[in-house]
């Protein structure tokens, strides 16, 4: 039997730091939120090659003594606990006194500090958990950490690292979550030499949220007033339900000025848009929570970000309140006033966008938009047996569903089409199809979208494909796109809302599956999701659907229509299957 040891020190740290230093950007983490919770009004993050190569944060806040500078490399060493008593009610942001002596471990470690009111400073180096040098320096009162050559004595860590692009994105996230949550704080990043973005100190928190989302966005952002109840203290910001999300990537929750995710903060937002959002989607939203420390529990998780609140319904049940009084103050505010002067002119609505149904690749269907007499109408030629191209079936729109379903009548019984799934089809062949690039049109004042700094990495490694479906994108710098082309059937669409709703979908998506045949199946989910279902348009609809290879099916298998035979029927209304009365 193998013997038990006592781990040795740099190993027991080495292990710490499995938990607490995923990427580079933990490690930027822990680092910032010691320099917030040592005062500091200034914090400046610098990184070089997606921090692998260099990490360096740097504050103002208070800054340690020589001795107190030794005794946070030691594991388990803090300021911000004494007694177990103190755990019940944290308000720091740190205080398992693992992030330094962790970060140390797995990296070539550089302190420089200085306590307020003393004359001279102090540097320590230490090399992979192991002190090489301690001395007198000279230096601004505050805390300086930089960390070279990260994981360079865990390589099964560095070879997981992504790109460094990726990386940097993380990181740039990272930052602008701790920028929202201390808005008091001024921070600065800069990558590899260059400064990446800039907040002074002061800025308000709605003002850090339109410089995260742009002008126009942030134009629409409608304002939770910072109240209580229920025991909790909530401000917060949220964008219109039509800008819900995929993901939940847009959803920032700082409670007691911690980032923090939480099941029943989701559901209580989810609730107060009272179904306003559509099935899978998320809505975009920013709050402020502040409540007694002894209702929530941060020490769950390594990296501090789950959290357990003691009394969640009532914590769900406040944040649907708020969110829901907010959205009808937004819409009482929106809501068009009666002319005060008979003369006054009418309040004019612009047009609903419509998505135009693309023609189709199958050579039938082209060469019958091209003017051409189909080879099955000309006298002694066969058909091509090349492309199947259904004839459609003789259906009668009878009604509609809840706006969501077309109900038809064919020969055998009742059949629901589903628009979406339909359009989802028509699109998918069309994107397929074009193997030489679909045709875009240029837009006439070319769009600025912040999709944020992860997404834009990402979407610029898919440049070249997505020139190839329509879209034409470039890099505009500090996380902004330029989106200069759409696909021509996508013109008449909000081009910036169509990317950023498909961002969501491209996040969750594996990196190796950005195939030509997943990027149209996902445009095209996308491109119907964009449309309402409008089932009026059935026949239209239908005209085109059968035009398609695989009219029965959307892209992923779910039927675009559904037959319900009317021998079925009788039976379950216990007639006979002939359909006599």
């Amino acid at each position: 039997m193998p013997e038990i040891r006592i781990l040795p020190e740099v190993l027991a740290s080495q292990v710490a730091a499995g938990e607490v230093v995923e990427r580079p950007a933990s490690a930027v983490k822990e680092l910032v939120e010691n320099s917030l919770d040592a005062g500091a009004r200034e914090v400046r993050v610098e990184i070089r090659r997606g921090g692998a190569a260099m990490i360096r944060v740097s504050d103002d806040g208070h800054g340690m003594t020589r001795d107190n500078a030794l005794r946070s490399l030691e594991r388990h060493a803090t300021s911000k606990l004494a007694s177990s008593e103190d755990l019940r009610r944290i308000r720091t942001l740190g205080f398992r006194g693992e992030a330094v002596p962790s970060v140390a471990s797995v990296s070539r470690f550089r302190l420089l500090t200085c306590a307020a009111g003393e004359v001279v400073g102090t540097e320590i180096q230490v090399d992979g958990g192991e002190v090489r040098e301690v001395r007198d320096a000279g230096c601004a009162p505050g805390t300086s950490i930089e960390l070279g050559d990260l994981f360079f004595n865990v390589p099964a860590r560095r070879k997981f690292l992504r790109s460094e692009a990726t990386e940097s994105a993380h990181i740039d996230h990272q930052i602008r979550l701790h920028a929202l949550a201390a808005s008091g704080v001024g921070f600065r990043f800069i990558k590899d030499g260059r400064a990446a973005f800039e907040l002074p100190a002061g800025m308000s928190r709605l003002d850090r949220v339109r410089w995260m989302l742009g002008t126009e966005l942030g134009g629409e952002l409608i304002p939770i007033d910072e109240s209580d109840g229920r025991g909790v203290r909530l401000a917060g910001l949220l964008l219109p339900a039509r800008h819900a999300r995929k993901g939940r990537r847009h959803q920032c929750v700082f409670l007691n000025g911690r980032p923090v995710e939480d099941a029943a903060i989701s559901r209580g937002l989810a609730e107060g848009f009272r179904g306003g959002v559509g099935e899978g989607l998320h809505p975009m939203a920013w709050l402020w929570l502040e409540l007694d420390p002894e209702r929530v529990d941060v020490n769950v998780h390594p990296a501090k970000r789950e959290i357990r609140l003691h009394r969640a319904h009532e914590v769900r049940d406040r944040i649907a309140e708020a969110v829901a009084e907010a959205l009808r103050a937004d819409e009482e505010r929106r809501r068009p006033r009666p002319a005060p002067h008979p003369a006054a002119p009418a309040h004019w609505t612009a047009p609903q966008a419509t998505l135009e149904l693309p023609r189709m690749a199958s050579r039938a269907g082209q060469r019958e938009e091209a003017g051409e007499v189909a080879s099955d109408d000309r006298p002694g030629e066969e058909a091509s047996p090349e492309v199947a191209v259904f004839a459609p079936p003789e259906f009668r729109r009878i009604g509609e569903l809840h706006r969501r379903y077309a109900l038809l009548e064919s020969e055998d019984g009742l059949v629901l089409l589903d628009p979406r799934a339909a359009r989802e089809r028509i699109h998918y062949e069309r994107w397929l199809a074009a193997a030489g690039g679909v045709e875009s049109q240029a837009l006439l004042v070319p769009l600025l979208i912040e999709p944020g700094p992860r997404e834009c990495a990402r979407l610029l490694e898919l440049r070249e494909p997505l020139a190839e479906a329509g879209f034409e994108i470039e890099d505009f710098g500090q996380g902004t796109l330029r989106l200069a082309a759409v696909p021509t059937f996508l013109s008449d669409l909000d081009a910036r809302d169509f990317l950023l709703g498909w961002i969501e979908e491209l996040e969750q998506a594996p990196r190796a599956s950005a195939s030509r045949e997943w990027l149209a199946r996902s445009l095209a989910r996308q491109a119907a999701r964009m449309e309402p279902p409008r089932p009026e348009e059935a026949e239209a609809l239908l005209a085109v659907l059968f035009r398609c290879e695989l009219p029965y099916c959307a892209p992923d298998g779910r039927p675009t229509l559904s037959e319900y035979p009317l021998s079925e029927i009788d039976k379950r209304f216990g007639g006979r299957s002939s359909g006599n009365p």
